[in-house]
């Protein structure tokens, strides 16, 4: 397992991706939206063996992402982690106790398959693992 990014819940996407070019000096480097997630997101490379920053807007007044803006409010929302093989993790994870918020894998951006952990099996932070789906 390693960190492949971190998520961070924006409500505007547009100035969130502004700010985090003026702080790092360079433009995100995709754009993508996931109908399944109801997001947009946008990366930004992190310039730290290959992790990235993933911003995360609600597309639309729906789903997860606007739920936890609406509780929460902007920052950080997930952590995520590249693994090989992502259902053999999930078992294994599952195996030892930790909460998944799904029995199978669904599709993320940037070429993934996601898993979420629920946070309160994971020390409250919500953890995604992630593996890049196979052409």
């Amino acid at each position: 397992m390693r960190l492949d990014h971190i998520g961070i819940a924006v409500a505007d996407l547009k100035a969130a991706d502004e700010l985090i070019a003026r702080l790092l000096g360079r433009a995100p480097y995709k754009q993508e939206v996931v109908a399944e997630q109801s997001v947009i997101t946008s990366f930004f490379d992190a310039g730290a063996q290959d992790a990235k920053l993933e911003l995360v807007a609600p597309e639309g007044a729906r789903g997860p992402i606007q739920k936890y803006l609406d509780k929460r409010g902007p920052g950080i929302h997930h952590l995520a982690f590249e693994v090989d093989d992502i259902r053999a993790e999930m078992a294994r994870l599952a195996a030892d106790g930790f909460q998944l918020l799904q029995e199978e894998p669904s599709l993320g951006a940037d070429n993934k398959l996601v898993c979420f952990l629920h946070p309160k099996s994971t020390g409250g932070v919500l953890v995604e693992i992630c593996q890049t789906r196979k052409s």
